[in-house]
C-alpha cells in the first residue's frame, strides 16, 4: 500500500474512532463535546473519504449503519437462554408479598437488595457479541424463538457494532445482551408530525411505532426511525464475575452499552422499593419515555441463580405496574362475537378515545354476567382503562349520565353468525354457539392454526381466511393443505405472487414441532406454555393421543379441568380425524419432539413428587428448587415418578411409592442431592 493511501486509511480510522466516541458521548451519556455542525462535519468528512476508497469501508464504519437491502423475511433466532417474561404485581400488597417469597426461599428475615429500574414501554432484543462484534440481534418472539433483526439493529446508534476493550474486565468471547428499543416521546411526536405531513396515518403510541421501525423489511426505513436502547441483563450473568445487578450494569456501560439508567436505584429494602415507586408514578410524565412501571431485580446475582427461574418467569424480579389511566367514552353499540370455542363475547363499540396514549374505539365486555354487573348499555357513558396498560376495559358505567329509554343487554339465543341455539353450561359463565361447523368457529380455529406460535403460516390472515370459509373452500386446517394456485387464483384481489407466497408457506409449515403442533390443534385451556409441558412429558404425539385423566393430572400445572379437556378433545372422533389428516402421507405433517434442556443436575429431566411436612422450606420453596434444578413436580405417583421426598407425616403417596418401587427420598436425602 501506498504512503498515501496508508494516510488515508489512518484518516479514516481516526474519524471512526471520534464519530463512535461522539456518538456515545451524545447518546449514552448525554455529555455532547462538539456542535451539531462540527459533528456533521466529521461524518461528512468520513463519507467523501469513504466514497472515494469503497474497499476501505467496512461493516462497522459509522457510515454503514443506515440499513442494508430488504428482506424477504425475518430468519428465525433460537435464544439459547430463553427470554423469559416478568411476573406483574399491581400494588403495594403484591410487592410486599412477592419479598415475602424471595426471603422464605432463603429462610430469612434480613432486608433484600434490590436493583430497581423504569420500565420503559419498548420491544426486547437479544444482542449477541462475538469477540467484542455484534454478530446477531433478534427480537424476544415467544421467548425461545425470536426474529433476526441485526441490519435494523444496526442503524440504532446507541447500539455499539463493536465493544469498548476493558483491561480491567475483558469482555468475553461470547456476550448475549438482553435490551429495551425504544422511541423517546420528543422522537416519536416529530415522527407522527411528519407522517401526517406526508398523509399517512400517525403511529397509535411510542410501543408500537418503535415494534414496527424495528420489524421493517427495510433496514433503511428503520435508519430513518428515531430509536433508541437501553440494555439491562445478559445471559448467565454470573460468567462475567460480578457481583450485583448494578456492577453488572457498570460493566455494560464501561464495554460502550447504554446500560445503566440514570433514573434506576438501588434500593437495600422493599419499603424503600415502594417508596422509590411512588416517587416515580408522580414524575412518570417528565421522562422522555414511556414507562408502565419499574422493574424490581434482586441485586445479587448469587442470590439470583439460585431463586432461579419458572418455565416463564424469573423467581427474583418482578415489574410493579403503575395505576392505568382512565378516560370517558360513550357505547355506541354492544356487538356479540363469536370464538374459536364457540364462546360469545359481547364487544363495546364506543366513541374513539385515547387512553394512556392508545385510540381506543373497542373493549370486551367478557360474558353476560359482566355485562350485568357494570349494567353496561348501548348510550351509556363510560369509564375505560387499559388494564396493565395495554387491554381496554370498562371500568363502569357514570350512572347519573345514562340516557332515558335505554335497554338493558341480553345474549342472544341464537348464534349471531349461524343461527344456531345457543346454551349456557352448569358452572360455566360463558354462552357458548352448540355448532361447531360454525363459520365464525371454523375462522377463528383457522387463524389460530396459521398463527405465528402455532404452524405460522405467513399470508394466511383474517381476510383471506373469511375468503376461503365464506367461498366454502376450506371447512378445516387439514382442507388448507389442498389449495392449488388455480383455486386461489380465482379468488378476489388475489395475485398469482401472493397465492404461490401462500402455498411456498404451507408447505413450509408441514414441518414443525410437537408443542407448535399441540397449540396448535387449539385444545381448550391449552395455551403455548401449556403446550410445551404436554411436548415435553409425552415426548411424541402417539402417546397423548392415548393419554387418560388421571396421568395428565400427575404432570405438574395440569389440574382436573385441565386434564379433562385435553382428554376431551383427543377422544373426539372429528378431532382424531383431522389429525390424522394432518399428519398421514397426504399432507405429511411432520413432528420434531422437543428438545430438554440439562442443567447438570442429578434432577434435570426427572419427575418428584412431595409428601408430608418438609423442616427447612415450605412445599413451594421445594417446588421452586426442584424446578431450578430441571426438574418437574407432580401432584400424584405414577410408574413414571423419579422420586417421592417425604417428610414429615407423609401421606398415602408414601405407600403408593412402595408398591409402585419408587425412590423415595428423605429431606436430608432430597439437599443433598440439590447441592450436587
Amino acid at each position: 500500500m501506498t504512503e498515501g493511501k496508508e494516510e488515508i486509511k489512518s484518516r479514516i480510522e481516526t474519524l471512526r474512532q471520534e464519530i463512535n466516541r461522539h456518538n456515545r458521548l451524545y447518546y449514552q451519556e448525554d455529555a455532547p463535546e462538539i456542535s451539531d455542525a462540527e459533528y456533521d462535519r466529521l461524518f461528512h468528512e468520513l463519507k467523501e473519504l469513504e466514497a472515494a476508497h469503497p474497499e476501505l469501508i467496512t461493516p462497522e464504519s459509522p457510515t454503514q449503519r443506515v440499513g442494508a437491502e430488504p428482506v424477504e423475511k425475518f430468519t428465525p433466532v433460537e435464544h439459547p437462554v430463553p427470554m423469559l417474561s416478568l411476573d406483574n404485581g399491581f400494588n403495594p400488597e403484591d410487592v410486599l408479598e412477592f419479598d415475602k417469597r424471595v426471603k422464605r426461599f432463603f429462610n430469612s428475615t434480613e432486608d433484600i437488595s434490590y436493583m430497581v429500574e423504569p420500565k420503559i414501554d419498548g420491544v426486547a432484543v437479544a444482542l449477541v457479541y462475538e469477540a467484542g462484534q455484534l454478530v446477531s440481534a433478534s427480537t424476544r418472539g415467544n421467548g425461545y424463538v425470536g426474529e433476526d433483526v441485526t441490519g435494523n439493529i444496526k442503524t440504532i446508534l446507541t447500539v455499539p457494532l463493536t465493544l469498548t476493550p476493558n483491561k480491567d474486565k475483558p469482555f468475553p468471547d461470547r456476550l448475549d445482551v438482553r435490551g429495551e428499543v425504544y422511541m423517546p416521546l420528543e422522537d416519536f411526536a416529530q415522527l407522527n408530525q411528519r407522517q401526517e405531513s406526508k398523509g399517512l396515518a400517525p403511529f397509535a403510541n411510542p410501543r408500537n411505532a418503535a415494534a414496527g421501525s424495528l420489524r421493517q423489511l427495510d433496514p433503511r426505513i428503520t435508519a430513518t426511525r428515531p430509536l433508541n436502547m437501553f440494555c439491562y441483563a445478559v445471559a448467565r450473568p454470573e460468567l462475567l464475575e460480578v457481583d450485583t445487578q448494578f456492577e453488572l450494569l457498570k460493566l455494560l456501560t464501561g464495554w460502550g452499552m447504554r446500560a445503566y439508567n440514570p433514573e434506576a436505584e438501588v434500593c437495600e429494602s422493599i419499603q424503600e422499593v415502594l417508596k422509590f415507586y411512588n416517587e416515580l408514578e408522580q414524575r412518570r410524565h417528565e421522562l422522555p419515555y414511556e414507562v408502565d412501571g419499574l422493574v424490581i431485580k434482586v441485586n445479587s446475582i448469587s442470590l439470583q441463580n439460585r431463586l432461579g427461574t419458572t418455565t416463564r418467569s424469573p423467581r427474583w424480579a418482578l415489574a410493579f405496574k403503575f395505576a392505568p389511566e382512565v378516560e370517558t367514552t360513550v357505547v355506541k353499540a354492544i356487538e356479540v362475537q363469536v370464538g374459536r370455542t364457540g364462546a360469545l363475547t359481547p364487544v363495546a363499540h364506543m366513541e374513539p378515545v385515547q387512553v394512556s396514549g392508545v385510540m381506543v374505539s373497542r373493549a370486551t365486555l367478557h360474558n353476560e354476567d359482566e355485562v350485568k354487573r357494570k349494567d353496561v348499555r348501548v348510550g351509556d357513558t363510560v369509564i375505560i382503562q387499559r388494564a396493565g396498560d395495554v387491554i381496554p376495559e370498562v371500568v363502569r358505567v357514570i350512572q347519573e349520565e345514562r340516557p332515558e329509554n335505554t335497554i338493558p343487554f341480553s345474549m342472544p339465543e341464537t348464534c349471531p353468525v349461524c343461527g344456531s341455539g345457543v346454551v349456557r353450561l352448569s358452572g360455566e359463565a360463558v354462552h357458548r354457539c352448540v355448532n361447531a361447523a360454525c363459520p365464525a368457529q371454523i375462522k377463528q380455529h383457522l387463524f389460530h392454526f396459521a398463527s405465528k406460535d402455532a404452524l405460522d403460516i405467513d399470508g394466511l390472515g383474517s381476510k383471506l381466511i373469511d375468503l376461503l370459509v365464506d367461498q366454502d373452500m376450506v371447512h378445516d386446517p387439514a382442507d388448507l393443505y389442498s389449495l392449488t394456485l388455480e383455486k386461489l387464483a380465482d379468488l378476489p384481489r388475489m395475485a398469482e405472487k401472493s397465492a404461490q407466497n401462500l402455498l411456498n408457506a404451507l408447505e413450509g409449515s408441514k414441518k414443525t414441532t410437537l408443542e407448535r403442533f399441540i397449540f396448535a390443534l387449539g385444545i381448550r385451556h391449552v395455551g403455548v406454555h401449556l403446550a410445551r409441558i404436554l411436548a415435553e412429558n409425552y415426548g411424541a404425539l402417539e402417546p397423548l393421543l392415548e393419554t387418560d385423566a388421571k396421568e395428565l393430572e400427575a404432570i405438574y400445572e395440569i389440574g382436573p379441568e385441565v386434564a379433562q379437556s385435553i382428554v376431551t378433545f383427543m377422544t373426539n372422533l372429528k378431532n382424531r380425524d383431522l389429525i390424522q389428516r394432518l399428519t398421514e402421507e397426504k399432507i405429511g405433517i411432520t413432528l420434531s419432539p422437543p428438545v430438554k434442556s440439562d442443567t447438570g443436575s442429578p434432577l434435570s429431566g426427572k419427575s418428584l413428587v412431595l409428601t408430608g411436612t418438609l423442616k427447612t422450606m415450605t412445599r413451594e420453596e421445594a417446588k421452586a428448587r426442584i424446578q431450578s434444578a430441571g426438574g418437574r413436580v407432580a401432584g400424584s405417583v405414577s410408574k413414571k415418578t423419579d422420586y417421592v421426598v417425604g417428610g414429615e407425616n407423609p401421606g398415602k403417596k408414601m405407600t403408593q411409592a412402595e408398591e409402585l418401587n419408587v425412590k423415595i427420598l428423605s429431606e436430608e436425602d432430597f439437599l443433598k442431592i440439590l447441592e450436587e
